[in-house]
């Protein structure tokens, strides 16, 4: 490392970390496109929930819950979960099915938040989910809004009239799996009695009405969670839910690095649900923030995927059972579709990388494969990794030497960092040469120009592959600008 990063006094330095990866398919005509392709293996969880969002409630649902569409069309929804089962997704996660004393399903408690004389949202969603063989966890809330709080007896009594209420309607429908009940209580530093108690009156309730539907949470505050303190796991053992889908808290950025103490959180929970026999799974946050960080007064758009993949591999690697999403539905939005949610063309750019990873696309394994350590030692997204080499402003070159004397593929990753003043080049030139003087110009690529990099670090990859090049040296060329940043190549 030169100097300080931080110190913006100083030149501004870049982090350039370029994985220049070779590894040695053979010759065989069905080898993949990329022969970094082949260190992959297809272990990484897949996302199979996400939540639904009816009720638009503030400018985060902007996009995701856009207030010029009808969300309470039922085609729209027939057509929004065919395109969920299209991404794989096996359950779906009602967040609310009411909102301000109204309803989107036919209650007799409430009045209507739809059309009279059309189907239902709920209806309509329940009905396509049991048509695609899909599994629908339905929500207790809410009573009033979002900021439903179950200290409050009227709102926990009003929880549990809508329960009664929803069982009746959908207790023995086919996609009917289980409940969700949105009591987001804090875990850190410790679960309270409170909240334990709270859930545990909503359960029984539950047990009473549907003997056989699953229990899902989904608490946020593992960041500051004590994991040390012994009432930490009697208190998760307290409860009497079947699944804790955590909330990883990577969009909400509740630390500076917030991937660096996940991937070892996750690991602590694993250890503490081997212990209960209660289902540990992963939510992990697809989303970033327009404008300001954990803000009502800013929409929610979609992350980079390489920050949402690495998300993925925390939770595969800690041991998540399942890996759900809020909010894949109206974040992550198929561009031929007809019912366009979501921020316009980012949304269908976060889309097609996603599912071009979940396809086998040979650029996202190869960055599946230096995520997960398959390719050799890589730096994470943390500037003080000490993997990270630095680079003034202006025009660098990294020269590595070429074991066996040929490239066949070269990956390139970069931090990126806004908020540290760590920006990426626009373009990286790769050159090769025999002699180690002589360069001869092999491909231009393109860097990632994802917009939504003010709040988090990810790190961006650049894939040369195919090259099937005789060399001596690799070089790789790139010029950054001030207030810029790029990243550190490995020679493997």
């Amino acid at each position: 490392m030169i100097g300080n990063p931080f110190d913006m006094n100083n030149k501004i330095l870049f982090a350039v970390l370029a994985a220049v990866l070779f590894c040695g398919c053979g010759n065989s005509s069905e080898a993949p496109s990329s022969d970094l392709a082949c260190e992959t293996h297809g272990d990484v969880l897949p996302v199979t929930g996400t939540f639904i969002n009816l009720p638009y409630q503030d400018v985060r649902n902007k996009y995701t819950n856009p207030q010029y569409l009808d969300m309470t069309d039922p085609l729209m929804w027939e057509t929004k979960i065919a395109e969920m089962k299209k991404m794989g997704m096996e359950y779906l996660v009602f967040m609310s099915v009411a909102n301000e004393g109204k309803a989107y399903y036919p209650s007799k408690l409430m009045r209507k938040h739809y059309p009279q004389w059309r189907k239902s949202p709920v209806d309509a969603v329940m009905d396509a989910a049991a048509k695609h063989g899909m599994k629908v966890f339905m929500s207790t809330g809410w009573a009033v809004d979002q900021d439903d709080n179950l200290r409050d007896p009227k709102i926990k009594g009003r929880q549990i009239e809508m329960m009664t209420e929803l069982a009746g309607l959908y207790g023995d429908h086919p996609a009917m799996y289980g409940w969700y009940l949105p009591v987001e209580d804090c875990f850190g530093p410790v679960l309270t009695d409170y909240a334990v108690e709270a859930v545990n009156a909503l359960t029984a309730r539950a047990r009473e009405l549907t003997p056989s539907a699953k229990i899902l949470i989904s608490p946020y505050g593992i960041f500051n969670s004590d994991f040390e303190d012994p009432r930490y796991e009697q208190q998760i053992s307290r409860l009497k839910v079947d699944i804790i889908a955590y909330q990883d808290e990577i969009g909400c950025v509740r630390e500076r690095y917030p991937l660096t103490r996940l991937r070892e959180n996750w690991k602590k929970l694993r250890a503490i649900h081997d212990k209960t026999g209660i289902a540990m799974w992963a939510n992990c946050e697809s989303f970033a923030w327009e404008k300001g960080t954990n803000d009502r007064s800013s929409a929610l758009i979609p992350a980079p995927y390489s920050r949402f993949l690495s998300q993925q591999i925390a939770a595969t690697e800690g041991g998540a059972e399942k890996i759900i999403s809020f909010i894949f539905c109206g974040l992550f939005e198929d561009p031929q579709s007809p019912y366009q949610l979501g921020q316009p063309h980012w949304s269908a750019a976060a889309y097609e990388d996603y599912m071009g990873w979940l396809g086998g696309d040979s650029y996202w394994k190869a960055v599946e494969a230096s995520m997960t350590g398959r390719l050799g030692p890589h730096a994470t997204e943390d500037l003080e990794d000490p993997l990270w080499k630095f680079y003034e402003a202006g025009m660098n070159e990294i020269v590595v030497p070429v074991e066996g004397g040929k490239v066949n593929s070269v990956l390139v990753r970069m931090l990126n960092s806004h908020k540290d003043g760590i920006v990426p080049p626009d373009k990286i030139f790769l050159f090769t040469s025999r002699n180690g003087s002589k360069w001869s110009l092999a491909q231009i690529k393109d860097t990632p120009s994802f917009p939504n990099t003010n709040h988090d670090a990810f790190v961006d990859h650049v894939l040369f592959d195919n090259l099937d090049l005789e060399a001596s040296h690799m070089k790789i060329a790139f010029t950054v600008e001030a207030k810029a940043a790029f990243d550190t190549p490995v020679l493997r």
